[in-house]
């Protein structure tokens, strides 16, 4: 099983054990439905969770992948294999070629909002159709072009961004691009 987000909006709420429930909620859920173990994404930057909560909660990291990203994972059966991520990150890059392309699933609303205000952005102000892609099943999650599966902005070719951000960002990026 696979935590995608693990979020406790409001500071008042944070630090009061809240993240084990729901890790704790998880561990069990994946214990039922009998899986190998329960994975997790990790970072010290934005929109993830870093990998202290995970680690106190009997994760550990198994892989790593740029810029900083970690694969975390709590085994049921020590001898099952662990999971890894699909690297050529540069490479699955390339197969969008030219133009913008926002990348998105929908399990976050966050990735659609951000999603749909970076499209309006291009159009309006740099005159760009932008193709969006949806991911719908963990095997297009799997060969995205950054492990952060949810959201990522490319433009020919080249990662603008790695996860959700705004469209002044989106904007500031592209003017120093776009010159």
């Amino acid at each position: 099983m696979f935590i995608h987000c693990l979020w406790t909006y409001l500071k008042k709420y944070q630090k009061k054990g809240y993240g084990r429930l729901l890790i704790n909620a998880c561990i069990d859920d994946a214990k039922k439905a009998k899986t190998k173990g329960v994975a997790v994404v990790a970072r010290k930057r934005p929109w993830l969770a870093d990998s202290s909560i995970y680690l106190k909660n009997g994760f550990q990291v198994v892989d790593t992948a740029p810029p900083d990203y970690e694969l975390l994972v709590k085994k049921f059966n020590k001898s099952a294999p662990n999971p890894k991520f699909k690297d050529n990150w540069d490479k699955k890059l390339k197969k969008y070629g030219k133009g913008l392309t926002i990348i998105r699933a929908n399990q976050c609303p966050h990735t659609i909002r951000f999603a749909d205000k970076i499209a309006e952005m291009a159009r309006k102000t740099y005159k760009l159709e932008p193709r969006i892609v949806e991911l719908n099943t963990y095997r297009q999650a799997q060969n995205a072009p950054t492990p952060y599966t949810v959201f990522a902005v490319i433009y020919n070719g080249r990662l603008l961004a790695d996860h959700q951000i705004s469209s002044s960002r989106f904007r500031n990026i592209m003017n120093k691009i776009i010159k």
